[in-house]
């Protein structure tokens, strides 16, 4: 039995994110076992990185599976690509050691989130960025953003949901963000954020508040208040999923 890690691409357009759900319901890791389990026979889970929200993309995103086969890493690329949909790409297979876990052995996963700022929409883009038609401060967003980078419990930016669940737990609310780099370029605005770890809706969040702070909302001093308030309800609404793409995720040398 050989450990393989794969390094994926996918359209998260028309999929209902990445984890397997309902039978009924389209995920990124439940169309990569189908097709692996048509290739070898038999059925083989598919252990990824961590989960993408319905409409959410991926260049980097990276998963482990076990396969007891003789096929080279080439020709499993082969094989799963030919019969994949087009929407999802398995850019490159590797034999790794049976410690590596996709999930486990990451030490850090880098997301970056598109905004067009103009009042026209883009057509051929529209799945993969979010317009936002209003004039945005970036100059308060990068500000907002330097109180975001480094060791912070970040429990304001999580789903209520999972907030309710880690009540109590704060140490497992706290992430460290090593990069937060906002850019623009004409119209186009691109935020990336590093962390050793991302909480639920964490990013898009994150990009929610910015825009609040952008917009002139919110001041960007207000972002250290909400971390230290550690309340949902004080960090404004997500930023949409289509405009996020899961980059890259780093691993041990």
């Amino acid at each position: 039995m050989q450990n393989f890690k794969f390094t994926i691409e996918y359209d998260g357009t028309n999929f209902n994110g990445w984890q397997i759900q309902e039978k009924s319901q389209r995920t990124v890791q439940g169309e990569i076992q189908k097709v692996l389990e048509k290739i070898f026979k038999k059925k083989i889970h598919v252990h990824g990185s961590g989960r993408t929200d319905r409409g959410v993309h991926a260049l980097g995103q990276v998963a482990h599976c076990q396969i007891e086969t003789n096929k080279s890493t080439s020709e499993i690329l082969f094989a799963v690509n030919a019969n994949l949909p087009p929407d999802i790409s398995i850019v490159k297979v590797e034999a790794v050691a049976h410690s590596f876990n996709a999930q486990y052995s990451a030490l850090s996963k880098t997301y970056r989130y598109t905004i067009l700022n103009r009042r026209v929409r883009q057509p051929l883009s529209r799945f993969f960025m979010y317009q936002y038609p209003y004039r945005l401060d970036i100059a308060g967003m990068k500000k907002a953003g330097r109180y975001l980078r480094g060791k912070n419990d970040f429990k304001a930016f999580t789903s209520l949901e999972s907030a309710r669940i880690q009540e109590g737990k704060a140490r497992r609310t706290i992430r460290t963000v090593s990069k937060l780099r906002i850019k623009k370029s004409g119209p186009m605005i691109m935020i990336e954020i590093k962390a050793d770890g991302f909480l639920y809706k964490m990013v898009r969040n994150i990009i929610g508040a910015l825009l609040e702070v952008g917009s002139g909302r919110m001041k960007a001093s207000e972002m250290k208040e909400i971390l230290e308030k550690k309340d949902r309800a004080h960090a404004g609404k997500a930023a949409p999923p289509w405009g996020l793409c899961l980059l890259k995720v780093d691993y041990p040398k």
